[in-house]
């Protein structure tokens, strides 16, 4: 058994007893809330119908309150177990290969012509963001997918690798975060509180000294009246708030209309810094976060709890004592009024805290990634001008593919190879290898580690073409879909990375001459541009464009058997053109009479 899932599995048990204790408790605690409900209707019957007890004995049914409050910890200590039994299966399923649709897809960041997304399968159902994703706030996911979907600069990749190393062993950190987050996802959106929090102030912050001097009068005058019945004081103050409630209602009333967030969500999210806070992080850039959050008068947990219990104000204007207290107390102006001086104070701010916690759910993912899967290594990584754009990797596996399934192969693209023409039959495992560079790199640009023996590369920009299909609707056909989809890799060129492509059946819906000659000229321009690449084909004539291109490219191909009248594929990479085609083989398999 390998240690990570030996110590999810100890922890898992850990939570699974401490589950059962809670569903004991919550059983127990129904069972006496039942019971004092009886108690309390016979003392009611005793009390009034027979008059056999003393009315004090009512009192009795007031432990239902304290029950009522210890049941409702009970439930909240069973959520929070619950979502840590989830956490440890997700983590041992994934471990084992069984990971493929217990996790978050990401649909929601699919961009529909983005580079190498859709081709790299990175979101969907059974896809790298699921498999990396472990993060439970907005921001946290949309962190990942930005990192997944836009290769970092050198140094952010290797100070990041840093990171994960370090956060790949506090899984304390990862379970707490995890089990607060889990509530948090369905009551906190992000986009709400940020438009608060940065939109203009609409009450003028000197009244609001007013207001408050004004319930402070009114409390005083009330007594006052009660005290001597002299009434004029209070009628005063009450007619100067009256004055100031209609100056000022309609704004407030605006002002709290945008304040659309849900206080248990903001009590949450103040969890999520406080424990970012508190914990003792060894990098420079961890420190530097959690500092960040603590800087100022009072650490940033402590600021969001404060607009909590503004929400909290807010969302009780509706109740009768609130309506009683706003005729007496102004109550809705001096709820507006709080709410306006903490935006003023720390709206601002808001949008930094929430991409702290983001940053951290996002490396949070990726080092539980490195912690479940040790033997995946995290890549060396050097600037081109060193040592020349390259790509060399040993032993590359596909990490979608599970461990007893995945066949590994080596890849080498640097200066003596810039192109690697990839032959080979159908099914032979071309499009996989293809897949296996690309999502290796996107790991490697992402401060990831590879699933691979090792990987020696510089910086690049990814571009592939390994998907495409027409399109009735936007009246595209294959072969113009495919060449617009290259186009956006050739747009790739010449900027700060050099190029990555990965083309499959290049060119495959034209004719085998034009798409000899034009093969040619496509790999021919991105070999001058400094670009790195493989492309796939099955149709032999493309080997030969060899020789126009020169030493940089090289040949290699993909073998297939045929026993007993099945088709065998090694998936093992050989140097050299494959010298035949499955394809007539395939169609007498499946009974065509050819």
């Amino acid at each position: 058994m390998n240690e990570p899932r030996a110590e999810y599995e100890r922890r898992l048990k850990g939570h699974e007893r401490a589950l059962a204790a809670c569903e004991a408790r919550h059983v127990w605690v129904g069972n006496a809330k039942l019971a004092v409900i009886a108690v309390g209707l016979v003392l009611v019957w005793l009390v009034w119908a027979r008059r056999a007890v003393d009315a004090y004995w009512l009192l009795v049914p007031a432990a239902y309150v304290v029950l009522g409050v210890v049941h409702e910890l009970i439930l909240r200590k069973r959520r929070a177990e619950e979502t840590a039994v989830a956490l440890y299966r997700r983590g041992i399923g994934r471990i084992e290969d069984r990971w493929a649709g217990s996790g978050t897809a990401g649909e929601e960041f699919r961009e529909k012509d983005h580079v190498y997304a859709d081709d790299l399968d990175l979101f969907g159902t059974g896809s790298l963001f699921e498999l990396l994703s472990t993060a439970r706030l907005p921001m946290g996911e949309k962190q990942l997918a930005d990192w997944l979907k836009n290769g970092s600069g050198m140094e952010d990749v290797l100070e990041r690798q840093e990171l994960i190393k370090e956060l790949s062993g506090k899984l304390d950190l990862h379970r707490d975060l995890a089990v607060t987050g889990e509530e948090l996802r369905a009551r906190l959106v992000p986009e709400r509180v940020l438009e608060w929090g940065e939109s203009a102030t609409l009450l003028p912050e000197k009244l609001r000294y007013v207001v408050a001097a004004l319930a402070t009068a009114a409390a005083v005058a009330a007594i006052y009246y009660g005290t001597t019945e002299i009434y004029l004081p209070f009628l005063s103050v009450l007619i100067a708030e009256a004055v100031l409630r209609r100056f000022l209602e309609k704004r407030a009333t605006t002002a709290l209309a945008k304040l659309d967030c849900n206080a248990e969500g903001l009590l949450l999210f103040s969890k999520v810094l406080g424990r970012i806070e508190n914990e003792s992080f060894e990098t420079k850039r961890l420190k530097e976060l959690a500092a960040e959050l603590k800087a100022g008068g009072k650490p940033a947990s402590s600021v969001v709890k404060e607009l909590a219990r503004i929400v909290y104000w807010v969302d009780g204007r509706d109740s009768l004592l609130a309506k009683i207290l706003d005729w007496l107390f102004v109550y809705t102006l001096q709820v507006a009024f709080a709410a306006e001086a903490w935006k003023r104070r720390n709206g601002k701010q808001l949008r930094r805290w929430m991409a702290i916690a983001g940053e951290l759910e996002a490396l949070i993912s990726l080092g539980t990634y490195a912690y479940e899967h040790p033997k995946d290594v995290f890549p060396e990584i050097a600037e081109a001008k060193s040592i020349g754009t390259r790509f060399e990797g040993e032993g590359l596996g596909h990490p979608l593919i599970s461990e007893a399934q995945c066949v590994r192969n080596s890849v080498r693209l640097n200066g003596a190879t810039r192109v690697l023409l990839v032959s080979g039959s159908n099914m032979s495992g071309k499009s996989t290898l293809l897949r296996t560079v690309g999502i290796n790199a996107v790991l490697a640009m992402a401060g990831a580690p590879v699933r691979a023996a090792s990987l020696r590369m510089t910086p690049l920009a990814i571009g592939t073409r390994i998907r495409s299909a027409d399109s009735l609707q936007e009246g595209r056909s294959n072969f113009y879909t495919e060449i617009l989809h290259i186009k956006r890799v050739f747009e790739l060129v010449g900027k700060e990375k050099s190029v990555l492509f990965l083309f499959d059946e290049l060119l495959d819906g034209t004719n085998s001459n034009d798409r000899r000659i034009g093969a040619e000229k496509l790999l021919r321009t991105l070999v001058e541009a400094g670009a790195i690449g493989m492309v796939t084909t099955h149709d032999l004539a493309l080997t030969e464009v060899g020789a126009a291109i020169g030493d940089g490219l090289k040949n290699v191909h993909f073998e297939d058997q045929v026993e007993h009248g099945k088709m065998k594929f090694d998936y093992r990479l050989r140097e050299g053109v494959v010298r035949k085609s499955n394809a007539i083989e395939l169609m007498r398999i499946v009974g065509l009479d050819v």
